[in-house]
């Protein structure tokens, strides 16, 4: 199995954003598999969450996982992010950023019953994003 490349990618943008003086919010599939985050936040299954140095503390990008210290409603949360949870990383400020948009099949996740073929088939019902351009 090849590495992933969306860890790299959201450090990546994550510190062009703060470098940029934007504020850095997640997009995030809360279902994924040992995603931990408040669930009183999450509609139709996602969270945005702010990444933002002011925002939140202890943050750690490395090991299989985003993990970080928020508050939600005045209480403290640690929060674990899976990187193949992450749907899109993006500036507050411009909406620019990565949308991956669709969470990245793990291991755990496969069913096993495919075979050794490494090329994916389509998704046959394509989804429509609902994040917007606001200009």
């Amino acid at each position: 199995m090849a590495l992933s490349r969306r860890p790299y990618l959201i450090r990546a943008i994550h510190e062009w954003a703060c470098d940029d003086g934007q504020t850095p919010h997640l997009l995030v599939a809360a279902d994924f598999p040992g995603c931990d985050v408040p669930m009183d936040y999450v509609e139709e299954g996602r969270i945005t969450l702010n990444i933002g140095l002011r925002a939140i503390s202890h943050l750690s990008m490395e090991g299989d996982a985003i993990v970080f210290s928020a508050r939600f409603g005045g209480r403290p949360f640690s929060c674990r992010v899976p990187w193949g949870a992450v749907l899109a990383i993006f500036g507050r400020e411009s909406g620019e950023g990565i949308v991956f948009g669709e969470v990245e099949s793990t291991p755990e996740r496969d069913d096993g019953d495919r075979p050794d073929d490494p090329s994916p088939e389509p998704d046959p019902s394509p989804r429509k994003s609902h994040l917007r351009v606001i200009k």
